[in-house]
């Protein structure tokens, strides 16, 4: 009989206490300063990183691989006897190969591998709904074959305050992240089927870009009732007033505000505020 352990990299910036609430393991990216480097979440809250950010600028990079070792022994004694590891788009990070290679060399285990092509909580909600499949008893193949299904149904999107952390992560030129300040673009970023980000719009200054991001809402709650995760970046008090606003909406399943973590925040910056939607087969 199948046991089966849900994990994920925390590029899925699920909090470790969702995380552990459905029993999904994590193992965090590292986030590196010049003289010390932190497990992402584990060693680091957001609020660290964002009040770190004037000073400096760290970078991330994969889980450490002998922390992601002793995570796999320690589900092996808990007695599993399948591993599905809901990975960061492929595409974006090496840490699906790495951990492939890892799993290669590991004994006791059967491992599967699912590529969600996006990163941050769109990635947290597909591993959610892997979770709950667990929970009703689905075999893996089956939860496999669903989560091809719900990647589909998963959107993310997330305005940025200030385009310089995305060309300092090497996601836009430098040209174009000088232009775009000047004239005080605000972009939504999204990722494609490819795995791939991509600006999906942009406004220009603050205010049009939230409205931006509410029309965006509310043309999928247009299509379908939808589970919705707010994510402030260091933008709690938007995300509040964004949240209040869709909450008595009847075409919102469910709703929840969420933080964008460390490594996440790395790259998005302070002052930014996300959506994770998935829309309901309904």
């Amino acid at each position: 009989m199948q046991k089966i352990k849900i994990i994920s990299d925390s590029a899925c910036d699920l909090s470790l206490e969702t995380a552990k609430e459905h029993n999904i393991g994590i193992l965090p990216s590292r986030v590196i300063y010049k003289n010390k480097e932190y497990l992402d979440k584990v060693e680091i809250s957001p609020e660290q990183l964002y009040a770190s950010l004037a000073e400096e600028v760290p970078t991330t990079s994969l889980p450490n691989m002998e922390y992601c070792k002793n995570v796999f022994d320690e589900v092996k004694a808990e007695g599993y006897t399948d591993v599905i590891v809901v990975t960061v788009s492929s595409k974006l990070s090496g840490t699906l190969n790495s951990l492939k290679l890892l799993a290669e060399d590991y004994e006791g285990l059967n491992f599967s591998f699912f590529d969600t092509r996006t990163l941050g909580y769109p990635q947290g909600t597909i591993a959610l709904e892997a979770a709950e499949m667990v929970d009703k008893g689905m075999k893996v193949e089956e939860i496999l074959e669903k989560l091809e299904d719900v990647r589909k149904r998963v959107f993310g999107y997330v305005v940025v305050n200030t385009l310089e952390y995305m060309v300092r992560g090497g996601r836009i030129s430098k040209i174009k992240g000088t232009l775009g300040e000047m004239i005080h673009l605000k972009p939504i970023i999204s990722s494609n089927d490819e795995g791939l980000l991509y600006r999906f719009s942009q406004s220009r200054g603050r205010v049009q870009s939230l409205n931006k991001l509410k029309k965006i809402l509310e043309e999928h709650l247009e299509k379908s009732p939808c589970k919705v995760w707010v994510l402030s970046g260091d933008a709690m008090e938007e995300a509040k007033a964004f949240f209040d606003s869709f909450k008595k909406n009847s075409r919102v399943e469910s709703i929840a505000l969420e933080n964008i973590g460390p490594a996440m925040g790395v790259h998005t910056g302070p002052k930014s505020l996300g959506l994770s939607i998935l829309q309901l087969n309904k």
